[in-house]
């Protein structure tokens, strides 16, 4: 059985990570699968929105403990967690760099780097039994998937530091609150919501979502001076693509506007 299930709903694609058995765990095989289905979704025109979740009742419960002591028990660790987290931060990238709206759909724990994962996408909706957890601590491993840039950034660094230090198990409620999700649902509602949402974004400016994306990252890293010098390169290529003068006519003609594909 493939470890990551595609499957495509208009302009809506879904990617299961699905080795339940595991609590979706990720080994190196299940990472490159995750990255070459999240490189196809970028360059598919007809995809307009992409979902991420886990099959089960868990996202994503972090690397694989199971394969860990393998390689452990040969001496080679080291060797696993360089192509490991290699992958993670490959696939991580192609989350931070789609250029259409990624959401997470949390029904369960999102732990390690699966954390990491839900925190790369640009929308996060969780269940109520949703647990947010670093996890690395417990392990005595050093946290990877771009947690330390997200959690400080998100979080600033004191509550980052609360949060990796303690280990912190984080309910979907606290997420909330701390905005490191944007919804919760009852767990009974979360495939519901899920696709409601899914179908609002891929029904959205792709093309004008794509630009937002990548200056609220560049945003931690820019001048002010700078970030407005890439708005302006952003806004022009917005006025040159369909959807902002479809956006506009549906202003003036005061109807829901019809984007085109990106």
């Amino acid at each position: 059985m493939e470890p990551i299930r595609v499957e495509r709903d208009a302009a809506v694609l879904t990617l299961t990570i699905d080795r339940a058995e595991r609590r979706n765990a990720l080994d190196v095989p299940s990472m490159l699968a995750l990255r070459k289905a999240l490189q196809s979704a970028a360059t598919d025109r007809a995809v307009r929105a992409v979902v991420l979740t886990g099959a089960g009742p868990a996202f994503c419960a972090g690397g694989d403990v199971v394969v860990m002591e393998e390689y452990r028990a040969r001496g080679e660790l080291p060797e696993l967690f360089h192509a490991l987290t290699a992958e993670m931060e490959t696939g991580i990238r192609e989350l931070m760099g789609m250029p259409k709206p990624v959401l997470a759909s949390l029904p369960g724990v999102a732990a390690g780097g699966g954390l990491s994962l839900a925190l790369a996408a640009d929308w996060r909706i969780a269940s109520d039994t949703a647990l947010l957890v670093p996890a690395f601590g417990a392990l005595g491993a050093v946290p990877d998937g771009g947690l330390t840039y997200f959690l400080p950034h998100y979080l600033g660094i004191g509550l980052a530091q609360e949060l990796l230090f303690q280990n912190a198990r984080v309910p979907a409620s606290r997420a909330r609150e701390l905005g490191l999700v944007h919804e919760v649902v009852p767990s009974e509602e979360l495939a519901r919501r899920t696709a409601e949402r899914a179908r609002e974004l891929a029904s959205g400016p792709t093309f004008a979502y794509g630009w937002t994306k990548r200056l609220l990252h560049a945003a931690f890293s820019e001048s002010a001076e700078s970030q407005m010098m890439l708005e302006r390169r952003a806004a022009v290529e917005a006025a040159q693509h369909g959807e902002l003068p479809e956006g506009i006519r549906a202003f003036r003609e005061k109807r829901p506007p019809r984007f085109p594909p990106p």
